[in-house]
C-alpha cells in the first residue's frame, strides 16, 4: 500500500489522492482511501484496536488531489465548521478542450441533481430544488488543443465544477457523463483538487497543503509539478 502523505500531524493528514481511489466506501466495495489511511496510522503508529478517522470532505472518484481527514474528534468538529463557515479554500486545476469565452470569470448557476443518473443539472436562473452554484476560473495555460484553468470554489455542489464548466461548453477533458468527446485511460478526468488552505483546528496556524499533479502526459504539456 503506498500513500503519498502531504502533511501529518497529531490532529490532521493530507493525502493526494488518485483519480480511481474512492475517498468513502460505496456500494461498489471497493477498498477506500479513508480505509487506506486508517492501515497506514494503524501500522506506522502501532496503534491497537480501531483507528479515529474523519472524513471532513470529498471527491468525486475519477477526480485526483488532495483530501484532508481529522485524526481527532476535536480537529474533527472544527474543520467541519470551518467548512459550513466557508473559511477553508480550495483551489482545483483543470484541464479542458475548448478556450473559455474569457480568461478569467464568476460563473453563477443553479445546481439539481438527477439522482437515477447521478449527474447535475445546470439551470442559469432559479428553479424549485436547485441550489445556488458559484466559482471562478482562470486561464493558466494553453496548449494547440488543451487549456488549463485554476478554479476557486465558492459553494460546494454535487459535480459543481465538471457540470458548471459543462455548461459554458468546456467539459473537462475525459468527462463522458458531461460531454467530453472521449474518455481518458483508467476512466479518471482531467480535474485535479490542487491545495487546500485553512487555519489549523488545534495549533490556529496557516496551513496551505499543494498536491502535486499525476504523473501523465498530459499535465506535462503545461510545464507543471
Amino acid at each position: 500500500m503506498k500513500l503519498d502523505i502531504l502533511y501529518e500531524d497529531n490532529h490532521i493528514i493530507a493525502v493526494n489522492k488518485t483519480n480511481s481511489d474512492i475517498v468513502q466506501s460505496d456500494k461498489t466495495g471497493d477498498e477506500s482511501l479513508a480505509d487506506k489511511v486508517k492501515a497506514y496510522i494503524k501500522e506506522k503508529y502501532n496503534k491497537p484496536g480501531d483507528v479515529f478517522l474523519g472524513i471532513v470532505h470529498r471527491l468525486d472518484r475519477p477526480v485526483s488531489g488532495v483530501v484532508l481527514f481529522a485524526r481527532t474528534s476535536k480537529a474533527l468538529a472544527r474543520l467541519n465548521q470551518m467548512f459550513a463557515d466557508k473559511s477553508i479554500k480550495k483551489t482545483y486545476w483543470a484541464i479542458v478542450g475548448e478556450r473559455p469565452p474569457q480568461t478569467e470569470e464568476e460563473l453563477h448557476h443553479y445546481i439539481g441533481k438527477n439522482e437515477e443518473k447521478n449527474r447535475a443539472l445546470v439551470s442559469v436562473s432559479p428553479r424549485s430544488g436547485y441550489k445556488e452554484a458559484i466559482l471562478t476560473y482562470r486561464l493558466l495555460a494553453s496548449s494547440k488543443n488543451l487549456n488549463l484553468l485554476e478554479i476557486e470554489l465558492k459553494t460546494g455542489r454535487h459535480h459543481q465544477i465538471r457540470a458548471q464548466l459543462a455548461r459554458i461548453g468546456c467539459p473537462i477533458r475525459g468527462d463522458l457523463k458531461y460531454g467530453y468527446k472521449r474518455s481518458n485511460e483508467g476512466g479518471g478526468i482531467n480535474l485535479h483538487a490542487r491545495s487546500i488552505e485553512f487555519v489549523h483546528p488545534v495549533k490556529n496556524e496557516p496551513v496551505k497543503i499543494v498536491a502535486p499533479v499525476p504523473d501523465e502526459n498530459v499535465w506535462h504539456v503545461f510545464d507543471v509539478e
